[in-house]
């Protein structure tokens, strides 16, 4: 389980693949870890780029500096990570949160991304997400159930035909009980924070990296309006909405999220 000094804290990372090249680095959403890349992305990404993947501070093994925090704050560790590997520069990949703290990584350490691909994640919150943020934060710290916490996941990540898989849903269920949640409910929270507090409308155009965003036509939680808003911040970026697809696009049509995905770190635009 290798962990990486950043200041006064220690990272989880795991590295995958030995394909020459610029590296991937890949960022986990709100409430979720490194593992999330596993199934689906990770071993056919490791075939064309050396893949590393993080944990954030105060989930699953990385360590806590229990201080809040912002995705700023967030993309500083990604940078320091890529510092203690010896990464000079890496294309990254980020979903939801972590695709906010990609877009920041490209503000602030401009030098260290080649291409930037940012999956169901916005440029700042409205006022619905901002109510269910502020919802799941109130959820957070009474206890309750990982069966209602994985519902009201599914229901706001999942696409309705995809709720309709009985047999499906119940296998995901059954895997979010069996690894439980990854972080304490405080992290969770600064997370949430995190997510909130994310603007980066005022510097529309400053981050002049080539980047792919995607969104699923269904997303509820951040849908195709907001990836548009997003894009727009964004002077070399390129917009795909998959259909029949919500806010977990690469679970519900990984085939063609990653198609898209190598494409676009190939130099290339989708077919």
């Amino acid at each position: 389980m290798p962990l990486a000094r950043v200041g006064s804290h220690a990272l989880h990372y795991e590295l995958l693949g030995d394909a020459p090249g610029t590296p991937l680095l890949l960022l986990a959403g709100l409430g979720g870890s490194a593992r999330g890349w596993l199934a689906l992305q990770a071993p056919e990404f490791a075939e064309h780029h050396r893949c590393i993947l993080l944990d954030h501070r105060g989930v699953g093994a990385s360590e806590d500096p229990g201080v809040p925090f912002s995705t700023a704050d967030l993309a500083d560790d990604a940078a320091a990570l890529l510092g203690a590997l010896g990464i000079e520069r890496a294309h990254v990949l980020g979903a939801f949160l972590g695709g906010m703290v990609a877009h920041e990584l490209a503000l602030r350490h401009a030098g260290r991304v080649e291409r930037l691909i940012l999956v169901g994640s916005w440029a700042r919150p409205d006022t619905k997400r901002r109510m269910l943020i502020e919802k799941w934060k109130a959820m957070s710290g009474h206890d309750l159930p990982l069966e209602v916490i994985a519902w009201e996941r599914m229901l706001w990540t999942l696409s309705d035909e995809t709720l309709e898989q009985t047999d499906l849903v119940q296998r995901m269920l059954a895997g979010f009980l069996h690894d439980g949640f990854p972080m304490s409910d405080d992290t969770f929270l600064r997370q949430c924070d995190a997510c909130l507090g994310h603007d980066v409308t005022e510097h529309r155009d400053s981050a002049a990296h080539p980047a792919l965003i995607v969104c699923g036509q269904q997303d509820g939680l951040t849908p195709p309006r907001l990836a548009r808003e997003l894009a727009s911040t964004l002077p070399e970026s390129h917009l795909v909405t998959i259909p029949n697809a919500a806010h977990l696009v690469m679970a519900e049509a990984a085939k063609r999220f990653n198609e898209i995905v190598l494409q676009f770190l190939a130099g290339e635009r989708e077919a």
